[in-house]
């Protein structure tokens, strides 16, 4: 685990200095063309504190608001910072997990221009479900995800071929909602079904309750403690090699499976070997320190499974805000998830009586342990909204900032590759159906 340095004044770009970025693969301060003025203006300002900041988002979200009235609509993911937080829901904007967000076009249909400061996948999801004469634009196309990049198609697809081939129709796709999609079509193609880390148990056993033998993507460490959670056999659990060592698609074998291809015959679930690296720095000892000093302990289920079973409890985004918001005052809670929801969370429960540790936190030099950011949401900083809401309002947003299902971003060099319309109305069909079976389970009667 690396942290990575606040970079100078003049790389455009300034981190919030209380949270640590832990994922340093990616650069951090790269700005299309037409958001530099906005970054340079940024870094103009006198400080960080909401009283300098949100005044300045101000500037360009009230003239867009004025310009788009009702139809626009601002969205963001729980891990953002508190300045876009605090101007989404400022502007009537939904702040939430990845389940809620992606229904936001489909349950708002006088919502035309959707404007998402999150990842790309999420954008993308919500592409997939928007009406035709909806617009999805994400404020960084760059901004991605770490566990999805270790589950791109050409890396998944043919294994699942191998899979399909061997197993024909008893396998099935369940395609965690950090997925392109791309992915989520191939859930939808093999009559699977997307799920989020609030929803997974309900989806992973409607797949059961049909004898399927499921391929989970991309998240090893939540699809098995969705197993561990239904009480599945966890020896018949089997994890694919992890995709940074294999580089690209595995070939299936005795050599490339631990124990084998017989141990993919018995499999109940099969595991795609992504993970997420802001949520496996949690250990089982930081679990016991902060509640050996009284604090109730609650996980994000991307970690891994030692850290759930020593929790106090664990589940999505959504259900760790729950926690706070509904804690009683005198609570103490120790969260383990991404920094910028902890910060967030523990204001909120500055204000209720609530205290808020983030469970890497820990003061005690002997555990080496701090909370992550996750580098790739922090992509989306106040300037690329600033930027995006004016240039929109102007008619001048570049074209890769707009949300199409299937688009794949390099969030490297910025390279786009977009599939042409009746190649993407397929993909959608495809895709569309494994988000509308995933809803269908979860809101069920």
């Amino acid at each position: 685990m690396h942290t990575a340095p606040l970079p100078p004044a003049s790389s455009g770009i300034r981190l919030d200095p209380d949270i640590n970025i832990c994922q340093t693969d990616l650069p951090l301060d790269w700005y299309q063309a037409e958001f530099k003025p906005y970054a340079e203006e940024y870094m103009r300002l006198p400080d960080r504190k909401p009283g300098t900041v949100l005044p300045w988002l101000d500037k360009y979200a009230g003239p867009a608001l004025e310009h788009f009235g009702d139809s626009l609509l601002l969205v963001a993911h729980f891990y953002m910072g508190g300045e876009i937080v605090k101007l989404v829901e400022r502007y009537g904007g939904a702040v939430s997990d990845s389940y809620q967000l992606a229904l936001q076009a489909a349950r708002n249909p006088h919502k035309k221009v959707i404007v998402e400061s999150a990842v790309h996948f999420m954008a993308e999801s919500i592409a997939i479900l928007a009406n035709p004469d909806q617009s999805v634009w994400i404020t960084n196309p760059k901004a991605g995800c770490t566990m999805e990049m270790l589950a791109k198609d050409y890396m998944v697809e043919p294994v699942a071929e191998q899979l399909i081939e061997r197993y024909g129709d008893d396998l099935t796709v369940i395609a965690y909602m950090n997925t392109g999609g791309r992915i989520k079509a191939l859930a939808g193609r093999t009559g699977g079904a997307v799920c989020t880390s609030s929803n997974a148990p309900k989806v992973v056993e409607w797949a059961r309750r049909q004898g399927k033998k499921i391929l989970f993507v991309p998240d090893q460490h939540l699809g098995r403690n969705t197993a561990y959670k239904l009480g599945m056999d966890l020896s018949k659990v089997v994890a694919l090699p992890d995709p940074q060592v294999a580089r690209g698609a595995i070939k299936l074998s005795d050599k490339t499976i631990e124990g084998g291809l017989a141990s993919l015959d018995r499999a109940e679930m099969i595991l795609w070997g992504s993970y997420c690296g802001v949520h496996t720095v949690f250990s089982p000892a930081q679990v016991n320190y902060w509640r050996e000093r009284g604090y109730t302990v609650l996980v994000h289920p991307e970690s891994k499974l030692e850290v759930v079973q020593a929790a106090d409890g664990s589940g999505s985004t959504n259900f760790l805000w729950e926690a706070v918001m509904k804690a009683a005052p005198g609570a103490k809670l120790a969260i383990g998830t991404e920094g910028h929801f902890v910060k967030n969370a523990r204001e909120q429960g500055r204000q209720r009586g609530v205290e808020v540790v983030h469970l890497a936190d820990i003061p005690d030099p002997a555990f080496h342990s701090m909370g992550c950011g996750c580098a790739t949401m922090s992509r989306n900083d106040p300037p690329h909204l600033a930027g995006l809401l004016d240039l929109l309002r102007q008619g001048k947003a570049p074209a890769i900032n707009r949300v199409y299902a299937g688009d794949v971003v390099d969030e490297q060099s910025g390279a786009l590759d977009r599939k042409g319309d009746s190649e993407r109305a397929v993909l959608v069909r495809h895709a569309r159906a494994a988000l509308q079976r995933m809803i269908d389970i979860t809101e069920a009667k």
